[in-house]
């Protein structure tokens, strides 16, 4: 359990790394257990804090900001992971994908390309292999999906990805990674992939 928070001395802040799979309760646990153990080597400087690993809700946020404060009385900061290059901090919320604000890309992506957006993307052309499509919210390809697909990418599982043809390894929506088998699974024509009781489903 003392694994699910990690802290690190740098020079000017200290790094608190919570692993991805720790439950909220051992984290509180082993906080109130570690941080006493921190203060001792606080002076008088006030060196901050910056939390790091796993994608916590608000709420989470607020019960360690306020643990870490209580104990320690410094600047706390939330640096949440980014995801696959996103500028925007992930964090897991849930949203009406029918209104996301959509961009439209003419013209295949080639291998070695990535495009990333913030809403839904709609492709005219091709998304080759070696080539990486990432939106916070739906993903249309007009032609045939090869490359890596992430829909959903700040953590929206009602996200969506469509293609006039699925012949692609690994397709993600949200948190969620389906890995396809070419030798089990056919190529799919006008195929649209959904999250359904937490996993990717194509139709």
């Amino acid at each position: 359990m003392n694994q699910c928070v990690g802290i690190n001395l740098k020079k000017d802040r200290i790094i608190l790394k919570i692993a991805e799979d720790a439950e909220q309760s051992e984290i509180m646990y082993v906080l109130k257990r570690k941080l006493p153990k921190l203060k001792k080597l606080y002076k008088d400087e006030k060196t901050p804090i910056t939390v790091v690993g796993k994608i916590l809700k608000n709420k989470e946020i607020d019960e360690i900001q306020k643990l870490i404060q209580q104990i320690l009385d410094v600047e706390v900061d939330f640096d949440m992971p980014k995801t696959l290059g996103l500028s925007s901090i992930k964090r897991a919320f849930e949203k009406e994908i029918a209104v996301s604000e959509t961009k439209f890309h003419r013209g295949s992506l080639r291998s070695g390309q990535k495009l990333e957006t913030e809403g839904s993307i709609v492709i005219i052309g091709d998304v080759n292999s070696g080539a990486e499509v990432i939106a916070s919210d739906n993903i249309v390809v007009l032609g045939a999906l090869r490359g890596l697909a992430h829909a959903g990418a700040k953590g929206n599982t009602q996200a969506i990805i469509a293609a006039g043809l699925l012949d692609t390894v690994q397709i993600r929506i949200s948190n969620i990674v389906k890995e396809i088998d070419r030798d089990e699974e056919p190529m799919h024509k006008q195929a649209y992939v959904s999250v359904i009781d937490g996993k990717i489903e194509i139709e």
